[in-house]
């Protein structure tokens, strides 16, 4: 379902060299024996997943979009970002859904912050607060503001707050956790062997999925179908391994310090958002890495367009998603005047066009601008199609990291700026 093309990187990609580190890696992965092993619980978690909390979690969601129309979700970083990625890949950005879903607790904007809250006042809404521990400052705030608001918003019914709540958190311990027991929250379990940037086909993800009507049975068939088309440790046939090693060779062989993700599709700008998590995080470490950028064409291409044509050279690569298909497309009808001189279109769809102007672009870009390019050619935008990506680009970023040599599961330099915070903010 997705594959990769390298014949624009304009450098060799030497993959007969790293056949041997891919097939150690593989292993390496598989067996659970490299840095970082105990975050390893997502490589079979599309098989292995617990069948009765996912039927659980069914049977709640309905029960909350019976409830109410607006959900606010609070979480940061990967207890967000795959899920609304999910929500607006899958359904798009204008689909008439019957449920609102919101997002709080990924920024510290007090204006942003007040916005929601107003929105939502005198409203019955349902709160989804996902954290591990229920301590990140960002989530903590705005749950404690939300679940305020709610309890206002209930007046008398305040005494049935609980079933408006869910908290997905850890299974045993953590702030969050100790709430949710004295309050009577509905739970579900946030698994010790997987981090938050790789737990979107988790309860993370995918319970937010079934509030916004995704079939999230075909988004774990699509993962399914993912995990035994990477298990495979040769890369030549393994396509998301010939990613990792493209992006690792144009890094180390050819000096390259920043990709740019670029999608042609609107609605893939928070696929972009959250592979810069899955794909910064992971890898930036040890002064080694990709700076991982992103851009949505043809918009950006009047603005940062100009730039990869003709600015500094040696420094970026571009990684393109082609969508062979869409599930919407539209024809343009012929103009009697034609003043626009558009006529000459008519024999295309829009998506032709879209996929033409990538074509033409593709060669600016290379021929001209000298700037390589990957190509990754996706089949759609379906829910199968995101369990497919999520759980391929995680299988690629493992092995990429693990080519760099270092730990794709923690995240020291993200601890660094909480404690100036803290500091700054006199927390003991």
């Amino acid at each position: 379902m997705i594959k990769t093309i390298l014949k624009n990187t304009l450098k060799k990609i030497d993959l007969n060299k790293y056949e041997s580190k891919v097939k150690n890696i593989h292993n390496m992965i598989h067996n659970k024996t490299g840095a970082g092993n105990e975050f390893l619980g997502w490589t079979d978690w599309p098989t292995n997943y617990d069948k009765s909390e996912y039927a659980k979690m069914k049977t709640i969601s309905t029960e909350i979009k019976g409830m109410v129309k607006d959900i606010v979700v609070i979480g940061i970083g990967g207890s967000y970002l795959g899920s609304r990625a999910a929500i607006e890949m899958v359904n798009g950005l204008h689909a008439e859904e019957t449920h609102n879903i919101y997002y709080a607790g990924h920024t510290l904007s007090s204006t942003y912050t007040y916005q929601l809250l107003k929105k939502l006042e005198n409203k019955k809404f349902a709160i989804v607060v996902i954290s591990k521990s229920g301590t990140t400052t960002e989530p903590a705030i705005a749950f404690r503001l939300f679940k305020d608001l709610l309890s206002k918003n209930l007046g008398k019914d305040k005494v049935n707050l609980n079933k408006y709540i869910v908290a997905i958190t850890d299974k045993s311990k953590g702030a969050l956790k100790k709430q949710a027991v004295e309050n009577n929250y509905q739970t579900f379990t946030i698994n010790d062997d997987i981090g938050g940037r790789y737990s979107v086909l988790t309860p993370v993800g995918i319970f937010i999925m079934m509030l916004a009507n995704i079939n999230t049975d075909l988004v774990l068939e699509g993962a399914q179908l993912a995990m035994k088309d990477t298990n495979n440790d040769d890369v030549m046939k393994n396509e998301a391994y010939k990613y990792a090693v493209a992006r690792d060779s144009l890094l180390k062989d050819y000096n390259f310090k920043s990709e740019m993700f670029v999608a042609y599709e609107i609605q893939m700008q928070l696929i972009a958002e959250w592979w810069k998590q899955l794909f910064g995080e992971s890898e930036g470490k040890n002064g080694q890495g990709l700076l991982p950028t992103s851009a949505i064409f043809s918009t950006d291409l009047h603005s940062l367009g100009q730039f990869i044509q003709d600015g500094t050279k040696n420094v970026m690569f571009e990684t393109i998603v082609k969508i062979k298909k869409t599930p919407h497309d539209l024809s343009i009808a012929k103009d009697e005047l034609d003043l626009e001189g558009l006529n000459y279109l008519t024999k295309f769809s829009l998506h032709e066009i879209n996929n033409v102007a990538l074509e033409g672009v593709l060669e600016a870009h290379t021929k001209d601008g000298l700037v390589p390019n990957i190509v990754l050619e996706m089949d759609t935008m379906d829910s199968k199609m995101f369990g497919y990506l999520s759980y391929w680009f995680m299988k690629s970023c493992a092995m990429s990291s693990y080519l760099l040599e270092i730990n794709p599961f923690n995240q020291p330099g993200v601890e660094v700026y909480k404690q100036r915070m803290f500091k700054l903010l006199g927390k003991k």
